[in-house]
């Protein structure tokens, strides 16, 4: 049985989270797809890197995922949070109890706006502490956070070890580790 993650993306995703994410999850055997919340499928993240997603929102409303991932940057981060679809399926997979995973501005912005972090421990990038607060989150200084079936992350420079704890949970502890070595990741 296949893995599938949807990582949602926008005008404004951060980069290196975005192509970290779906990297280190394809070399796992985890299919990524990635599905843009913006009009159109061809998306510029923050640091003007083009890409081009592989679904929009509404190609994949009736899909169910083994997780749902969210990357961060401005305003990429609010975009994720103002589609009503993307909050829906959020909302869906929490429901259900399968993994979500939101790093950089995404915790607080997407998730903890909208009640989703409500009694989990959470982190997210410097100066979204209050926000998290805001959103009931109990706020845990960390690279990567997990509590139940949510991981959380700081930034750009956590997206390696936020990636491999997904493929963690999501594919076992030696795949994660088989991964993290053929990257010469070793935290």
């Amino acid at each position: 049985m296949s893995i599938k993650v949807m990582l949602a993306v926008a005008d404004g995703s951060e980069d290196i989270e975005t192509v970290t994410v779906s990297d280190v999850l394809r070399r796992a055997g985890i299919e990524v797809v990635l599905v843009s919340v913006m009009p159109q499928r061809q998306i510029t993240c923050a640091r003007g890197i083009q890409l081009r997603a592989d679904a929009l929102m509404a190609d994949v409303m009736e899909q169910h995922w083994d997780a749902i991932v969210l990357p961060g940057g401005l305003p990429g981060a609010e975009h994720l949070a103002d589609c009503a679809a993307l909050i829906a399926l959020l909302r869906e997979q929490q429901a259900a109890g399968r993994l979500i995973g939101a790093i950089c501005a995404a915790p607080a912005l997407v998730l903890a706006r909208h009640g989703l972090l409500r009694g989990y421990k959470a982190t997210a990038f410097p100066g979204c502490e209050e926000a998290l607060r805001q959103g009931g989150a109990l706020q845990v200084l960390g690279d990567v956070v997990t509590d139940r079936r949510m991981v959380t992350s700081r930034g750009p420079a956590t997206a390696m070890a936020f990636a491999l704890q997904l493929v963690r949970l999501l594919a076992g502890e030696q795949r994660a580790d088989q991964v993290g070595k053929a990257l010469l990741f070793f935290p």
